[in-house]
């Protein structure tokens, strides 16, 4: 039996009932839901619709949410060779993330394996920019079909389109202008390698784990076990017997700070690069905001009041739930953190989950 409750629906395990909730198999029936609710500028948000995917990077009020919901269950793969070397992939929004990335490995194409173990579903991963271990999505998606519920019509957007920056795009820029969801992802379409080989690694960390140079390729298979490895290690591979697990993964961005010697000397420094490009900004400089947060004196599993919401025993960039917190616990627990690294560093955390009839 389909429940009304958000928390049912969210890898937070919070939030309250839904108004009422269509589960959409179908991508007829995602249709017509749009069709049935399209956007008005002069609407309020809090009065409109909610799409739910894999609800990994939600947080949803108390209350609840006391409109229509959409979940996006919508499932199908179609593959087309494009050229001697490259396959182009279209999986439809509903998906599951980590089942997708295992299917295109399977089938010998490489590119989406530093992305394994990310929960949530295909849909979800353009709207944010994923990216994890030196690879974001921008950098293999070749177009994305929506409906754009303001015109009211299906469009394919293209990567220069959908405009993607770090942790961001088009589509999260128009629900952010909006206040709810402009477009609705129906597919995303990727360009993967026919290769056993993976892309060239990037990331120091999963160098280290793989014992290999940053830029030397190994078998993307191998790429996949060792990061969800890593990952699992930080609590970030769901499982329900886990608490740690029981949160929206990384809850802050990696602040960018156009001083570089705004930062401590001892603060770590990445480079920041158009994920089009590929090039590197060189006025822009990212920062770790797990250091951030560690310095600042907020440790592994450090909560407040009654202990129902804490940062993961496993890794500080994660806020969870315990098991019997509400979504003010997590709330509570994120501002005493954001107002901890203001005062400890001047720099203010961005959140990255989206928050739905609350905020911080």
């Amino acid at each position: 039996m389909t429940s009304d409750l958000l928390a049912e629906y969210t890898t937070f395990h919070l939030g309250g009932p839904a108004g009422n909730l269509l589960n959409a198999a179908t991508r007829d029936e995602l249709i017509e839901f749009c069709r049935q609710h399209p956007l008005s500028l002069s609407s309020r948000p809090e009065t409109d619709v909610l799409f739910v995917g894999g609800g990994s990077n939600l947080l949803v009020a108390d209350e609840g949410f006391d409109a229509d919901v959409c979940v996006v269950a919508t499932t199908g793969v179609t593959m087309t060779e494009t050229s001697d070397v490259e396959t182009r992939v279209t999986a439809e929004a509903g998906e599951n993330w980590d089942e997708f990335v295992a299917f295109t490995l399977g089938c010998g194409l490489s590119g989406l394996e530093a992305l394994s173990g990310i929960p949530g579903s295909v849909g979800a991963t353009p709207i944010q920019n994923v990216g994890a271990y030196g690879t974001e999505v921008a950098e293999l998606i070749s177009s994305v079909e929506v409906f754009d519920r303001l015109a009211g019509q299906i469009r394919h957007l293209s990567p220069a389109e959908l405009e993607f920056g770090y942790r961001t795009s088009t589509l999260k820029r128009a629900q952010q202008r909006t206040g709810t969801a402009q477009y609705l992802v129906l597919s995303v379409t990727f360009d993967l390698r026919r290769s056993p080989e993976s892309l060239p690694v990037r990331y120091a960390q999963l160098a280290s784990a793989l014992d290999v140079e940053i830029g030397e390729s190994v078998p993307a298979s191998l790429v996949r076990t060792v990061v969800i490895g890593l990952r699992r290690s930080k609590g970030m591979v769901v499982d329900l017997d886990d608490h740690d697990t029981w949160s929206a993964g990384s809850f802050f961005t990696n602040p960018i700070v156009d001083d570089p010697d705004s930062l401590p000397a001892e603060a770590p420094r990445f480079p920041v690069t158009d994920p089009l490009s590929g090039a590197t900004i060189e006025a822009r400089t990212k920062t770790s905001a797990a250091w951030l947060i560690e310095h600042a004196g907020f440790s592994k599993g450090f909560s407040i009041g009654r202990g129902r919401a804490s940062l993961s025993t496993k890794h500080t960039l994660a806020l969870t739930n315990r098991g019997q917190a509400a979504t003010s616990d997590v709330l509570e627990l994120a501002r005493t953190i954001v107002d901890g690294v203001h005062e400890r560093f001047g720099i203010v955390l961005e959140p990255e989950p989206t928050f739905i009839a609350c905020s911080l």
